[in-house]
């Protein structure tokens, strides 16, 4: 599993020019899904972003989380993470899970972000052309893939 997270100011998603979701100060985060993928790699990921401290304290220090500034976390389901532009131009996406198993584990990472979070986050919809705006805060961007953190 892999996870692009960014600290914004502010994220709002759009499907079909019809806002679905939006967020203020917190994280977005952007998943994508592999076959091999778990529960196990959705807990340990859940733990790290909630915890992770990048976001400013008194002292302009990133020194505390997005549970610490009650911060808000938008989940965003996106398979070209997992691509692999190795060979030639054109990424292949061979590495995403299909569908009907990347739907269920994105719902799980967002029930199980719920709880270590402790309050609702907005959502992606899964499998839509979405359209997401957003206020890059810092720039703060942060990779977390379990494949990595694994070895």
């Amino acid at each position: 599993m892999r996870v692009v997270i960014q600290r914004v100011r502010y994220a709002r998603l759009s499907v079909d020019g019809v806002l679905v979701s939006q967020i203020g100060h917190g994280l977005m985060v952007l998943v994508g899904i592999s076959e091999q993928d778990a529960q196990p790699e959705i807990d340990y990921l859940c733990r790290k972003i909630t915890a992770l401290r990048i976001f400013d304290d008194a002292d302009g220090v990133m020194n505390r989380s997005v549970m610490d500034i009650d911060g808000d976390v938008m989940a965003v389901s996106q398979f070209t993470l997992m691509a692999s532009t190795k060979k030639g131009n054109r990424p292949s996406y061979i590495c995403a899970a299909r569908p009907e198993i990347s739907a269920p584990l994105y719902q799980g990472f967002c029930m199980t972000l719920e709880r270590c979070l402790g309050k609702p986050i907005a959502q992606g919809v899964f499998g839509a052309d979405m359209q997401i705006e957003m206020l890059n805060d810092g720039p703060v961007t942060i990779t977390i893939d379990t494949e990595i953190d694994k070895k």
